[in-house]
């Protein structure tokens, strides 16, 4: 009887220490979503996702970072203006990815995701599979392929059901409202300026839902609103910085475009040579810097495989022909005072349809409209 007995705590002790194996093996993945907090460059401004995956059966610690692009490349500038650059998906050690953060005291968040073994196993295989040569690399698209969207669209693949992400901003947000929210906490004028010129109407469109999620900050919160499962397991901060006081910006785009108006409208109280020859100077740099932007954009919208900066409406003021009218704009000649007179009635009737156009235009153009259509009246009226 004994030995039946011992024979059957054996068993039982067996059968537990097998279950207890088997489950710290199945439990062996840990895979979280880090967000990272924006930082004072501009490249930094609307903050980055990866993934952390930990193995403890392997004892390892990674993060699968899909935000690397090739800096040193031959031909990076090129290739970053016309569109053509590759990111790719990289992995590093979390810790080397953490002191990273860390150096630049910017936040790290992480949520565990809630994920069965199989789920688990079908996404870390998959990452193992993309940082392979052949597989590594992709079109990057700000807007709608980053390195966040990537993170959402693998969750959303392998976990069952699929989860349903809420709306984490207004509904009736665009893409700009969205960047512009970022670039006004950062007092990035400037950069809310030249981003303003360069992306057309299609910045302009109303967001989907799914849309919202190319912030790093807004798929955060989407996951942890999920609707139709739980997504995140536990939620913790890696580490967490006060938010730097911003410094206020007193030279602003639209001050120093109404400087620049200012300019020409004191060096024409006075009434001498050498007034004459600076404002000649100044009329040939605005419009032929104008001119020279404008082909700027239609090479961005032609020339490149940027999606948003197509349809840009800042071709109605910023025309390339401009280039060319820079050096007639103070000859006294028929054909330039007829250029010059449609230019005058053209940009009043783009200032009275500023605010209507399809496109969210940036108010720290307005003083250059005025200017370019008081310069180019002044040609016809031929004004001193």
């Amino acid at each position: 009887m004994k030995k039946l007995v011992l024979q059957i705590l054996f068993l039982t002790l067996f059968a537990i220490l097998s279950i207890n194996s088997i489950a710290q093996n199945n439990s062996r993945l840990r895979i979280s979503l880090l967000t990272c907090a924006p930082g004072q460059e501009l490249s930094e401004t609307f903050g980055h996702s990866a993934f952390r995956v930990i193995d403890s059966n392997a004892v390892t610690d990674h993060v699968y970072n899909y935000g690397i692009f090739p800096f040193y490349e031959k031909g990076f500038y090129l290739k970053f203006m016309r569109g053509k650059l590759k990111y790719s998906v990289e992995v590093e050690q979390f810790e080397d990815f953490k002191q990273n953060y860390l150096f630049q005291n910017r936040s790290i968040r992480e949520q565990i995701l809630h994920l069965s073994e199989t789920e688990k196993k079908e996404i870390y295989h998959y990452l193992l599979e993309n940082i392979k040569e052949e597989n590594k690399y992709y079109q990057y698209d700000f807007f709608l392929d980053n390195c966040t969207t990537r993170l959402r669209d693998i969750v959303k693949k392998y976990h069952k059901p699929s989860p349903t992400l809420p709306a984490v901003m207004p509904t009736y947000y665009t893409f700009r409202n969205a960047i512009h929210q970022y670039l006004d906490y950062n007092n990035a004028h400037w950069s809310k300026f030249g981003i303003d010129i360069l992306l057309g109407a299609r910045t302009d469109a109303v967001m989907t839902i799914e849309q919202q999620e190319f912030l790093p900050d807004n798929l955060m919160r989407a996951f942890d609103s999920t609707k139709n499962t739980s997504l995140v397991l536990a939620s913790q901060n890696i580490f967490l910085f006060e938010k730097p006081n911003k410094k206020s910006v007193v030279f602003t785009p639209l001050i120093c475009t109404t400087l620049f108006l200012f300019l020409f409208i004191f060096l024409n109280f006075y009434k001498n040579n050498t007034r004459q020859k600076i404002l000649k100077k100044l009329d040939f740099f605005l419009f032929f810097i104008v001119g020279l932007l404008g082909i700027l954009l239609v090479f961005m919208w032609l020339g490149t495989d940027h999606s948003m900066t197509k349809d840009n409406y800042n071709l109605l003021w910023a025309w390339p022909i401009f280039v060319v009218y820079a050096f007639y704009i103070n000859k006294n000649s028929k054909s330039v005072k007829t250029f010059s007179v449609l230019v005058l009635i053209y940009m009043i009737l783009l200032l009275c349809s500023w605010f209507f156009l399809p496109q969210q235009m940036n108010n720290g153009l307005l003083p250059v409209l005025v200017l370019m259509a008081w310069r180019s009246g002044k040609c016809f009226f031929n004004i001193k």
